[in-house]
């Protein structure tokens, strides 16, 4: 039905006890089935653990982070002299610059190292601050590449942030492949034309924004325009779509049909749409009728459309939400 996603396996980073390498502190692993068997047959994994990588070795006492929240460091829990917060930060933007091909990045929770938020930061009194942290590779590796898909294996549980983490995972892939192509305006403005429906999904202003945005895109140097273009893209695409901002795209969709439907088609497309809305029925079932009688009535414009199907059909993303 789609023209996307147009890239097959895109690589992501991981951190590698997630596929069941054995390097953390106690020498065992943390394996997600999720990813080693599931996600591992439409993806190329780029297995890292930086506490690995700056020498700490397995088995090693463990690391915790300490002090402020908002700039932490990470010491050891036995010899609290060993300080490693630099050379993890270090690894993380020599990650970050050496892993330009990769498309996303898969962290262990709670980890002092990989852990995205909610990591646990001990104060002097023993106790850990509310709210927690970042791991000290994470914040590196994310503050260098601000764009990048970024999510926790444990998050990936939530059926609707692992439909948007694969979903940016995608619109990132297929962003890298045009820049690899050359960046023209015609190119820009395609790619914007391919993901209007799913932005609209994710925000609605955001996509009337960007819009106009590239509406003059012939007065600003594309150096300047289009990097600017893709981060608030893929800011906008972080938002997690609702059903209620699903329905509308749908509504949208159906409405390229009306004309060649008659009234009892027209109404059973209203009446899932209603019941997706309604949480009666998962994402997949209007859009499945709704690229029925695409395919029986097809259009140019929607064939281009990200949003009937952003990722591989085969992972079933949109069946839970």
């Amino acid at each position: 039905m789609s023209r996307y996603p147009v890239v097959d396996r895109p690589r992501l980073g991981i951190s590698a006890c997630l596929l069941g390498e054995e390097v953390r502190f106690n020498g065992g692993h943390k394996r997600s089935a999720l990813c080693a068997q599931t996600l591992a047959e439409h993806v190329e994994f780029v297995p890292l653990c930086p506490e690995m990588a700056i020498g700490l070795g397995t088995p090693r006492q463990p690391i915790r982070l300490v002090g402020d929240p908002a700039a932490p460091h990470a010491r050891g829990t036995v010899d609290t002299a060993l300080d490693v917060t630099d050379a993890l930060a270090r690894y993380g933007r020599e990650v970050a610059e050496s892993l330009q091909g990769v498309s996303g990045y898969i962290l262990m929770q709670k980890s002092p190292s990989c852990g995205m938020e909610r990591v646990k930061v001990y104060q002097d009194n023993g106790y850990p601050a509310e709210g927690g942290g970042t791991g000290i590779f994470a914040r590196a590796l994310m503050d260098a590449l601000p764009d990048l898909p970024v999510e926790e294996d444990g998050r990936l549980h939530d059926p609707v942030l692992r439909e948007n983490f694969l979903t940016r995972v995608y619109a990132y892939a297929n962003w890298q492949r045009l820049c690899r192509e050359g960046l023209t305006r015609r190119g820009v403005l395609a790619y914007h034309a391919g993901y209007k429906y799913q932005l609209m999904a994710h925000h609605p202003a955001e996509y009337k924004a960007l819009g106009r945005l590239l509406g003059a895109i012939a007065d600003q140097p594309l150096e300047v325009l289009a990097p600017q273009y893709f981060a608030r893209l893929m800011a906008a695409l972080r938002r997690p779509a609702t059903r209620g901002t699903h329905s509308n795209v749908l509504q949208h969709l159906s409405g390229y049909l009306k004309r060649d439907l008659d009234g009892a088609d027209r109404a059973e497309i209203q009446r899932l749409i209603g019941q997706y809305r309604d949480g009666i029925v998962p994402l997949v079932v209007p859009l499945t009728l709704l690229k029925h009688h695409l395919r029986r009535h097809p259009d140019p414009y929607l064939a281009g459309q990200a949003y009937l199907q952003p990722h591989p059909e085969v992972l079933s993303l949109r069946n839970a939400i």
